[in-house]
C-alpha cells in the first residue's frame, strides 16, 4: 500500500477542531507543524455551533495562514446577521485568508431560528460580498443528512449550493465506500461536477466515535462496530484495526477515483500520520 507516486495527482487536506484558548492554540500548532510535512493542500478549522468558537477560530486560522500553508476557515451565520458575518469574512480577506468552508452549522441548544440558516444561502453571500476571492467548500453527505427524507432532496439541496458559488465539497465521514461513489453518480445524474472530497474520520476510542456518529448520523457498518466494541478495552489492539480499516478505506477511494482525501484529525497528529504513511505519503 506505499507507493507515493500512485497517489502523487491527488489532494490531501486536514481539518482541526477550533481551539478554545492560547494554550489550546498552542497546541494546534505543534499538530500542524508535524502534519504540515505532507506538504497538504491546505488545512481548515472548525466553527462552533451559533459561532460559539468565533474568537478561536479566527485567531487559528490567521495564525497558521501566517505560516505559509493555506488555511479554510469553517464559517456559518448561526445567530449572527449579514452584517456582522460580512465583516468577519472581509477580516479574513484582509488577512490574506483565500479558503472558506461554508456550512450551515449547528444551533446553540435552545435557539431555534437563525438570521439565514442555509449553506447555498452563505455561499451565494460570501460572493456577492467578495466576488471569487474565496474557494468554497461545502459539506456533501453520503449517507445522507440526518434531517432529510428523501435521496431527491438530498441532492437537491446540494446543488443549490453547488449553483450558488461552491467550489468543492468535503464529505461527512463513512466507512463504507461504495456509499460514496453511490453519491457521486447521483451527483453525476444531477449534472454536478465539482471535486468532492472524502471526508476520513480515523477511528482511536470506540464510545467516541459512537457518540459522533449517533450525533451527526454517520453510519457503522456492523462488522466494524462489533470488533470496535470487542476491542473497547485494549486500546493498542482497538488503534491498529481501526488503522487498517480506515487505512484501506483510504486506499479503495483513491484506487477508485475519489480525487482525495480530508482528514478530520480531531487535533491529533499521529493517527492521520499513520495512515498517510500507509498510503504512502509519509516522508517520516
Amino acid at each position: 500500500m506505499n507507493s507515493s507516486s500512485k497517489h502523487s495527482n491527488k489532494q490531501f487536506s486536514f481539518e482541526f477542531s477550533a481551539p478554545r484558548d492560547s494554550a489550546a492554540i498552542e497546541r494546534v500548532k505543534k499538530v500542524h507543524a508535524r502534519l504540515n510535512q505532507l506538504s497538504p493542500e491546505f488545512f481548515s478549522v472548525t466553527y462552533g455551533a451559533g459561532g460559539s468558537t468565533r474568537d478561536g477560530t479566527q485567531q487559528a486560522v490567521i495564525e497558521l495562514n501566517r505560516l505559509g500553508t493555506p488555511v479554510a476557515a469553517h464559517i456559518s451565520f448561526g445567530t449572527d446577521g449579514p452584517e456582522a458575518i460580512g465583516q468577519l469574512i472581509n477580516d479574513y480577506r484582509d488577512a490574506g485568508v483565500t479558503r472558506l468552508v461554508a456550512l450551515r452549522g449547528d444551533l446553540p441548544s435552545g435557539i431555534s431560528q437563525a438570521s439565514l440558516t442555509h449553506a447555498n444561502d452563505l455561499v451565494a453571500f460570501i460572493r456577492k460580498t467578495t466576488g471569487d476571492h474565496f474557494h468554497i467548500d461545502v459539506a456533501a453527505y453520503p449517507e445522507f443528512h440526518p434531517e432529510t427524507e428523501r435521496v431527491e432532496d438530498e441532492i437537491r439541496y446540494f446543488k443549490m449550493k453547488v449553483e450558488a458559488g461552491a467550489n468543492s465539497a468535503i464529505t461527512q465521514y463513512f466507512y463504507n465506500a461504495e456509499a460514496y461513489f453511490n453519491f457521486m453518480e447521483l451527483c453525476a445524474a444531477a449534472g454536478i461536477t465539482l471535486p468532492i472530497y472524502p471526508g476520513i474520520m480515523p477511528i482511536t476510542n470506540y464510545e467516541g466515535l459512537m457518540r459522533f456518529s449517533r450525533n451527526c448520523g454517520a453510519d457503522i457498518p456492523r462488522w466494524i462496530e462489533q470488533t470496535l466494541h470487542s476491542y473497547q478495552d485494549d486500546t493498542k489492539s482497538l488503534q491498529a484495526f481501526g488503522e487498517e480499516v480506515v487505512s484501506r478505506l483510504c486506499e479503495q477511494l483513491l484506487d477508485w477515483g475519489a480525487p482525495g482525501l480530508h482528514f478530520y484529525t480531531l487535533n491529533r497528529a499521529d493517527p492521520s500520520l499513520r495512515i498517510c504513511h500507509n498510503l504512502g505519503l509519509s516522508r517520516q
